[in-house]
């Protein structure tokens, strides 16, 4: 979980950086709440540990992270500005996609972790589980 925990605080700092940086942009309102809420969710999941608290709060980021995500696609698609697989970062839709498709995973995965912390039977195969908790699992793949 130590790993988990730095990525946390790692994806929260870059959302507060994705945040501060929407107030000068034409449509702040609907980049800034999705950034805001995607920083507090890695927030209290860094410093709590996957509580209920976010829960809530990852849904919301997860709902809005894909539509402004479906938003970006469909307006870059109509106006044939850079096109679905493009890494041009000088464009503002390709900008937007990664952004809100980082945000996007991040809920997933913050997801997936409350739910197996909660109910532990999810787990499949404990050992392996703990493997991966601990960051172990490419060393014992390694000496296979």
């Amino acid at each position: 979980m130590k790993l988990f925990s730095i990525c946390s605080l790692l994806m929260s700092s870059m959302c507060a950086y994705s945040a501060s940086v929407q107030l000068n942009d034409h449509d702040w309102y609907l980049w800034f709440p999705l950034y805001a809420c995607a920083c507090g969710v890695n927030l209290v999941n860094w410093k709590i540990s996957s509580k209920n608290i976010s829960g809530y709060a990852a849904k919301v980021a997860l709902l809005l992270g894909i539509s402004l995500f479906l938003k970006v696609v469909i307006e870059d698609f109509v106006r044939g500005i850079a096109g679905f697989c493009s890494l041009d970062l000088m464009e503002r839709v390709v900008r937007e996609k990664i952004g809100s498709g980082l945000v996007v995973i991040s809920m997933i995965l913050h997801m997936n972790a409350s739910l197996v912390q909660r109910d532990p039977k999810q787990r499949k195969n404990k050992k392996l589980a703990r493997l991966v908790d601990f960051g172990e699992i490419l060393n014992k793949h390694e000496q296979c």
